[in-house]
């Protein structure tokens, strides 16, 4: 996914160029700040990130950071990642037509009114890693990969992890592992290249 610097070129990339305008509008009509995080449209209140808009091929939206405390009346929100997302929600639409001014305005104003009351959701980090023990037999036999590990965060040794974890068949794990220790000697995160 192509990143941006900026929400005018994020727009003109869009196939919804004309609904993300909109939604634009609505935004910056209330009193929210706009920013660019993770190369898309970020709405902040306070330094706080509060609603982001997303561009997709079957669909745009809104996406609300606290999004599970919003009240919902419409039933328009969704969870993206059920089982992985607690707090993000969805508001997916299809066509202009699907924009209601006066309903999206609501739903930012409960969000802002969520956030002045200092209510939020806030992610739970398990205190103990578990390294998977084809990865660690490989650290072992690396040192600077085992080095350069032990220097990784939290988040970075467990998205390498899971990365091994998830793969189901031991071939995997051991051609994912070999993919890995350069970029874990080099002190590269899995993820890096998609971080600003």
């Amino acid at each position: 996914m192509k990143r941006y610097d900026n929400v005018d070129d994020y727009i003109a990339g869009s196939l919804w160029k004309t609904e993300l305008a909109r939604l634009r509008e609505i935004m910056l009509s209330t009193e929210l700040t706009e920013e660019v995080k993770w190369g898309a449209p970020c709405y902040t209140y306070e330094g706080k990130n509060l609603v982001g808009l997303g561009s997709f091929k079957s669909y745009f939206g809104i996406w609300f950071h606290q999004g599970a405390l919003l009240s919902d009346p419409e039933q328009v929100l969704i969870n993206a990642q059920e089982g992985k997302t607690k707090a993000l929600r969805q508001w997916r639409f299809e066509s202009k037509k699907d924009i209601k001014v006066r309903l999206i305005r609501a739903y930012v104003k409960e969000a802002i009114a969520l956030q002045q009351q200092g209510q939020e959701i806030k992610p739970s980090r398990s205190k103990s890693q578990s390294v998977p023990t084809e990865l660690s037999e490989a650290l072992d036999k690396n040192k600077k990969a085992k080095s350069a590990f032990a220097k990784l965060t939290p988040g970075r040794q467990r998205e390498y992890s899971e990365y091994i974890e998830q793969a189901k068949r031991q071939d995997t794990k051991q051609r994912r592992i070999s993919k890995i220790l350069p970029m874990i000697a080099d002190g590269i995160g899995l993820n890096d290249q998609y971080r600003c």
